[in-house]
């Protein structure tokens, strides 16, 4: 009976350290290997460490901890959308390298749209501040939409790699914060990829894919 232990503690063992392999996602941000790792442009004197190059410790400072401004709104009268999002990514502070988590605020002018986009590295969990948005997801084939309409204080999460969107459906303006899941989640917007790739995707593509004349396909394409 006592030899069956060792053997029944080794399956233990490997069963648990497969459940927390398998926990690991590489699609997700590595765990970082130290308290932290700035990034820097500068690759003299520096170790390359997920996506960015570390910063020497001995030459950081708050600074690069530090990003101003998003009490400042963004210029939604720039936009044919109506819309602006200011992303605090690893790019803007460079003290998020290797944390796993990037920040962004959203404005949208009455009836503003922040269209149909997927983060691919990223779950997006948005909190609303002002105003009334409508939002929702799509979850892979069969393709089920999933909508709230949200006020202020209301929170929404879009889960990693599904399209989703934000609309202004108030007369006012509305205002939103997005934490995401990543350093650098990446953004996707549907129509811009699918109308607007460089070079362009071939139109008797796009025409049979959306079962669309091929004028409409012109068109759309320069749009983009």
């Amino acid at each position: 009976m006592m030899k069956g232990v060792p053997f029944l503690v080794t399956v233990a063992i490997l069963a648990l350290t497969f459940s927390f392999a398998s926990a690991y996602d590489p699609s997700y941000d590595p765990s970082p290997l130290q308290d932290f790792c700035v990034a820097i442009n500068n690759t003299d004197s520096a170790v390359f460490v997920n996506g960015k190059f570390c910063k020497d410790p001995a030459t950081v400072t708050a600074n690069d901890f530090f990003f101003p401004g998003l009490n400042i709104p963004g210029n939604t009268a720039a936009s044919k959308l109506g819309s602006s999002v200011n992303l605090v990514n690893v790019d803007k502070l460079p003290g998020l390298n290797t944390l796993g988590i990037s920040l962004a605020r959203l404005d949208f002018a009455p009836y503003g749209l922040n269209p149909p986009h997927t983060h691919p590295r990223g779950t997006e969990l948005l909190v609303v501040m002002e105003g009334t948005l409508l939002v929702g997801f799509v979850t892979s084939n069969p393709n089920k939409l999933f909508t709230k309409v949200l006020n202020k204080g209301d929170v929404f999460v879009f889960p990693i790699g599904l399209i989703h969107f934000q609309f202004n459906i108030g007369q006012t303006n509305a205002v939103a914060f997005a934490g995401l899941s990543s350093q650098n989640p990446g953004l996707i917007t549907i129509a811009n990829a699918v109308f607007g790739s460089s070079p362009p995707i071939n139109p008797d593509v796009l025409a049979k894919a959306f079962q669309l004349d091929k004028n409409v396909v012109d068109y759309l394409q320069k749009q983009f």
